[in-house]
């Protein structure tokens, strides 16, 4: 899988912002209705892929600490890049750990050098600023890879 380009980067930024001001609703992914932080990333891929990558299993509030699995990283790794958290930039993915020693549970896309573009329980999506006690909570990073490009309409002889 090849890590996104540059200008791939930017559209999952633009793509993003497209879902500013969608109220927060567990679960769902649909932009202007209703997303939770993973709903925002699972529409942003769509948008991106043409499709979801695969479909979450139902999901309480409290998962991660129910599980103590590591489902979201884990579900992030099948489909995107893998990065060192301080090589993330801008329209890459964040995991964050609320607690040591339980699994990472919320997810952002990272839109500038300390601002993300997220959704969490009380808010729509919003772009913010990562204060340094979300900072400290980054636990994984992760790319989008590189759409794969058209394929050429066929040219009859």
């Amino acid at each position: 899988m090849e890590a996104a380009s540059a200008d791939t980067r930017a559209r999952v930024v633009a793509l993003a912002r497209g879902w500013l001001g969608t109220p927060y609703h567990h679960q769902a992914s649909v932009k202007g209705a209703g997303c939770d932080c993973l709903g925002l990333l699972r529409g942003v891929y769509a948008a991106l892929y043409g499709a979801e990558p695969e479909v979450p299993p139902p999901y309480t509030p409290s998962w991660a600490e129910d599980r103590g699995a590591e489902t979201l990283r884990d579900a992030a790794a099948r489909h995107l890049v893998p990065l060192a958290t301080t090589a993330a930039g801008p329209g890459d993915v964040l995991l964050f750990r609320w607690r040591d020693g339980l699994p990472a549970k919320h997810c952002g896309i990272l839109a500038g050098p300390a601002h993300m573009i997220h959704a969490y329980d009380g808010h729509a999506v919003v772009e913010t600023w990562i204060p340094p006690a979300w900072s400290r909570r980054i636990a994984y990073a992760f790319r989008f890879p590189e759409p794969s490009p058209e394929p050429s309409p066929e040219i009859p002889t």
